[in-house]
């Protein structure tokens, strides 16, 4: 029987790359010789750090550009605020991984409602679909990408 798995995953490396350029281009730029100004990539977020909130908010418009030309969803990012103190002010922008229960049940719901002959089932941070026919799996697959929804959503794992 046809299925697919629906997933929000981000691919570390093309993030890296991107946060690696982003560093590039800080180092580089004119407002930001003397500053100390960098991002740096951890395990489950980045962190943005500058002399004030003024450049903070210039590193997030980087970064983003960065992330669009890698062709990585800005939505996969969820900011926190901004934390100042005198000599610096940082930002933590979090890294989403996977489906949570409340969006997968929204996915499932919004796959029922299509009403195309196919069952999803829940399966820990992704929504397996599957049908009897390979077009409608694939009538499935454009329908939620035009849903937009909050998050990104891959496909993969697809068996005929």
């Amino acid at each position: 029987m046809p299925s697919f798995d629906v997933v929000s995953e981000v691919d570390s490396h093309e993030l890296a790359n991107a946060v690696d350029q982003a560093n590039r281009e800080i180092e580089s730029r004119f407002d930001f010789k003397g500053s100390n100004g960098k991002y740096t990539l951890e395990k489950e977020h980045v962190l943005l750090t500058a002399s004030n909130d003024f450049q903070i908010k210039q590193m997030q418009e980087i970064l983003i550009s960065k992330l669009a030309k890698r062709h990585l969803d800005v939505r996969s990012l969820k900011w926190e605020d901004i934390e100042k103190n005198l000599s610096e002010a940082r930002q933590k922008a979090t890294i989403c991984q996977g489906i949570e229960k409340e969006m997968a049940k929204k996915v499932a719901k919004t796959i029922k409602e299509l009403s195309a002959k196919v069952q999803a089932s829940i399966q820990g941070d992704q929504v397996r679909v599957t049908g009897k026919k390979r077009d409608d799996l694939q009538e499935i697959m454009h329908k939620l990408k035009e849903a937009h929804l909050e998050i990104p959503l891959q496909f993969n794992n697809f068996r005929d």
